[in-house]
């Protein structure tokens, strides 16, 4: 089975309209709290505190926050400028880890090797290597 990838504005939207419809189920008399929570797949009691946050906000009351923030860790503009300046100005040539260790080391800054590869191959500072074949 193939999973399929959903951006967080679908999940949202998705989530919104399914509790819409658990809560019409709810007010209309059709379903009991304890049904209403199972088809959202939460417990009755967050499906009360739901219910409290809808009257309070709406439906954009029920959207995760955390979906709409950006990381307090993820790079600069200016970082990866300066990251991607620095390998081209003296270190063009280098192997990207011997370029870590030296920007580790110059800069104090606590980027993994991965992160710096990513970010110079995706300026074009340094190309992908070629794919390796399956082991069998």
């Amino acid at each position: 089975m193939q999973h399929v990838l959903m951006s967080p504005r679908y999940m949202q939207e998705n989530r919104k309209m399914r509790f819409n419809e658990a809560l019409d189920g709810w007010t209309q008399g059709q379903l009991t709290p304890a049904e209403a929570a199972l088809l959202l797949g939460q417990c009755e009691r967050s499906f009360h505190r739901h219910i409290e946050r809808c009257q309070a906000d709406g439906l954009d009351g029920l959207l995760d926050k955390r979906l709409s923030q950006i990381s307090g860790r993820r790079a600069s503009r200016a970082e990866v400028d300066h990251v991607v300046a620095l390998y081209k100005s003296g270190f063009a040539g280098w192997n990207v880890a011997h370029f870590h260790t030296k920007y580790k080391a110059e800069c104090a800054v606590a980027r993994s090797y991965s992160w710096l590869k990513t970010v110079l191959q995706s300026a074009s500072a340094v190309r992908a290597s070629k794919r390796r074949g399956k082991h069998r």
